[in-house]
């Protein structure tokens, strides 16, 4: 018989005795994923998890702290961005928000470590999840993130095998991608060295100040501390 992860972790939580202890703290610091640096800077996915988060906070009656956001993969384990929101979340006691569980990982590591930290966290679409829910839910993305995979890489089997040229236009319009981000990057190098070596500033602190000074991204997007270093990277020596 079929059965559905919501039916799977709701029998689950039917059977779990022990709850999770209610959350006290009013203060919120949100964490917020996307998958692509065009969706960090554009704002694609991003805007809908802020609306929830916002919203869910609203509702409590609570106050957002700060809001970190992340460009990495749902499938990395290493989240420089995720492990600056838990140090807050220490430093202040304020909850770690999440405006979905999916957003957070697709990897079972990275949710049993967030388990472990010590920092009361709530997802916006979870709100009442316990750790064994939690579990359940990442194990089910991570697989599911699988099967995507497996489905990814064998239709371009078939594909090859049927004669098709795979990523010819994806090198050329890769090639001109990098010619273009290396150019932008060259142009924004006297202000990156002045900000970084000479006023010390931090990846995070330096997107700050190129946001305040209404100089947009190659995109014409804002700034965010994984944007400055992917620059910083092109034109450092």
């Amino acid at each position: 018989m079929d059965v559905s992860g919501e039916q799977i972790c709701s029998q689950a939580n039917q059977r779990l005795l022990v709850k999770e202890p209610e959350m006290t703290s009013s203060q919120f610091i949100a964490y917020y994923r996307v998958s692509t640096t065009r969706q960090g800077e554009n704002g694609l996915g991003i805007e809908a998890q802020r609306r929830a988060a916002r919203q869910f906070v609203t509702l409590s009656g609570g106050e957002m702290d700060q809001t970190f956001t992340e460009v990495e993969s749902g499938k990395k384990r290493n989240r420089l961005e995720l492990e600056r929101a838990l140090a807050a979340c220490r430093e202040t006691g304020a909850t770690l928000l999440i405006a979905k569980l999916d957003r957070l990982a697709r990897n079972v590591a990275v949710i049993a470590n967030l388990l472990e930290s010590g920092v009361r966290f709530v997802a916006v679409d979870m709100p009442n999840a316990d750790r064994f829910m939690l579990h359940v839910y990442a194990a089910m993305a991570e697989e599911e993130g699988r099967r995507i995979s497996e489905r990814t890489k064998a239709a371009l089997a078939s594909a090859k095998t049927r004669g098709i040229e795979l990523g010819s236009n994806g090198k050329r319009l890769a090639k001109k991608n990098r010619e273009e981000a290396l150019s932008f990057a060259l142009g924004l190098e006297e202000t990156l060295r002045r900000l970084i070596h000479v006023d010390g500033l931090s990846f995070r602190s330096t997107a700050d100040r190129l946001n305040a000074m209404k100089i947009p991204t190659a995109h014409g997007g804002r700034w965010h501390s994984t944007t400055v270093h992917r620059v910083w990277e092109r034109v450092k020596k």
